[in-house]
């Protein structure tokens, strides 16, 4: 019993760092929608390799967004200003791809509101 407590408390406290730097990379604002980029679902992925360095696995909205680079270098930014970290690295990928339900629904319901339907199809085509 005690060695599956063990076993449970490395991935409980990875996954409770990994909230704490979703958190702080909220904070990074999409320039075209002034909305966090965990709260749009750019975020797939923040893991500490060993401690002080962060690899942050994320998406755009589309291959063609020229946001990226200016998106990437905020989130590395904003972390390396936290204590104890040391290196950031951000990765884009695009598998899988995002949609909108990816996007937290009280912001998905803000930006499309009743329009979310016909966009959400628009997408899909």
């Amino acid at each position: 019993m005690i060695k599956k407590q063990l076993k449970k408390r490395p991935a409980k406290a990875a996954k409770t760092a990994e909230k704490k730097y979703f958190r702080i990379i909220n904070r990074v604002l999409d320039p075209e929608l002034g909305v966090g980029v965990v709260d749009l679902g750019l975020i797939y992925k923040v893991t500490e390799k060993t401690p002080g360095r962060l690899s942050v696995t994320i998406t755009l909205t589309s291959m063609g967004c020229p946001l990226g680079p200016q998106i990437s270098g905020e989130i590395e930014k904003i972390l390396m200003s936290q204590k104890g970290i040391r290196k950031v690295k951000v990765e884009i990928v695009w598998e899988p791809p995002w949609n909108p339900d990816m996007m937290k629904p009280e912001i998905r319901k803000i930006l499309f509101s009743d329009n979310y339907g016909k966009f959400q199809s628009e997408i899909n085509k």
